[in-house]
């Protein structure tokens, strides 16, 4: 998905979890979490996104011609200077934009989406986990430098890799997933779905999302747990078992090795943008 300025979003009954930004030196680097949006823009500074989690909606990059777009997770996304944007989906999706403001253009002159790259996966995970646990050791400029380096101008790189699963069928895994992250998931029940043998999917999906099934059904169940302790009141235990994890322990280890942070303190930050949770919710 190519978002890549100001989100005029259609808020939701609840406020989503903050806009999480910082500035350093000549970068803006801002987290957007996952939230229904509409937006059009001409872009006046050129841009760095990186899509969290499945996407889709309608888009016109460049052109007059709106289509609908299935945004693959892990992808990483460009939009130059001038280049015209219209977006919107009914609920977006964790996303990492990252600009330079100093008025010096990033090397690019076309807009591209869906690009997976292994070091700029590995580059926006880092960036999310400090984003939501700032720390001393934070890097921010280097990190920034690096990501831009990584969205060069080279087609070749956005084409998909052959043997991938395509947008539309990741929409149909996502369904599934979707409808059953309460209980056991695992590869057979995956690939059964699309009607793949277990190691073709295992290979299609890495070279689809960079990342294992495995990797990305644990990321799935962290984004719903994240989206109940926002938008709802109930306990963390409650959301631990909804959401597939063993136990409130194990989600919580979960989410410090993925996230750098615990469900407990995320919830407490999203409590004091969200009138509708109280303190006494937060465990």
């Amino acid at each position: 998905m190519l978002l890549m300025s100001h989100r005029n979003r259609l808020l939701p009954p609840l406020q989503p979890e903050p806009v999480r930004r910082i500035e350093a030196g000549p970068w803006a680097i801002e987290l957007l979490p996952g939230a229904a949006y509409a937006t059009r823009y001409v872009a006046t500074q050129s841009a760095i996104g990186f899509a969290f989690d499945s996407q889709r909606g309608l888009h016109a990059i460049g052109s007059d011609r709106v289509h609908p777009f299935d945004a693959l997770p892990n992808g990483l996304a460009f939009v130059p200077v001038g280049c015209d944007v219209l977006s919107e989906s009914p609920k977006g999706g964790e996303y990492l934009r990252v600009i330079r403001t100093d008025g010096v253009a990033l090397a690019g002159d076309h807009a591209f989406n869906n690009r997976i790259d292994p070091q700029a996966i590995t580059l926006a995970l880092r960036m999310r986990a400090a984003l939501l646990q700032a720390s001393v050791e934070d890097d921010w400029e280097t990190w920034a430098l690096a990501l831009a380096e990584r969205a060069t101008d080279n087609p070749a790189l956005s084409v998909p890799v052959q043997g991938s699963i395509t947008g539309s069928r990741m929409r149909l895994l996502d369904e599934f997933i979707e409808a059953g992250l309460d209980g056991p998931l695992g590869i057979p029940a995956m690939a059964g779905l699309l009607g793949l043998s277990e190691g073709y999917f295992i290979r299609a999906f890495k070279n689809a999302t960079g990342k294992s099934p495995h990797s990305y059904l644990i990321d799935r169940r962290l984004a719903k747990a994240r989206a109940l302790m926002r938008d709802s009141t109930a306990s963390l235990a409650q959301i631990a078992l909804t959401c597939g994890f063993n136990s409130q322990a194990h989600m919580a280890t979960t989410f410090r090795q993925r996230l750098g942070v615990s469900p407990a303190q995320l919830r407490e930050s999203a409590c004091s943008f969200n009138p509708a949770i109280s303190q006494d919710d937060l465990h």
